[in-house]
């Protein structure tokens, strides 16, 4: 069985700010990262440039700019890692992940979107 790259925290966040917003220059990928830390723009091309060489990102050339996008699928590659984590922090146990959710800090519109995705299983 072919062994999975999985995607780095910082790797994360860049894919979701790509996901979100679609094809972005790095510029625009700093930008959009959601954690408000301040970070060099060499640092997040470097990322990007490694991320691209491992099948995460691709680009296209838009003048002196290179715009990326993700080439990973959202669903598939965090259901990967909700697979991951069920199996490896909560015993395999989904009803462990799910009861942690709801006894977090859930507010009544998340637990009503929780309710009803419930109901439609």
């Amino acid at each position: 069985m072919k062994t999975e790259k999985k995607p780095s925290e910082m790797e994360l966040r860049i894919l979701s700010a790509l996901w979100n917003h679609g094809a972005m220059t790095v510029r625009e990928v700093m930008n959009a990262l959601s954690d408000d830390k301040a970070r060099a723009y060499t640092t997040i091309l470097s990322t990007m440039q490694k991320m691209e060489k491992k099948g995460f990102l691709s680009h296209e050339s838009k003048g002196n700019s290179h715009v990326y996008k993700a080439e990973l699928s959202q669903k598939k590659t965090l259901g990967s890692l909700m697979k991951s984590l069920v199996h490896h922090v909560f015993g395999g146990s989904a009803a462990s992940v799910v009861q942690t959710l709801i006894s977090s800090e859930l507010n009544a519109d998340e637990l009503a979107e929780i309710k009803e995705l419930l109901d439609k299983q």
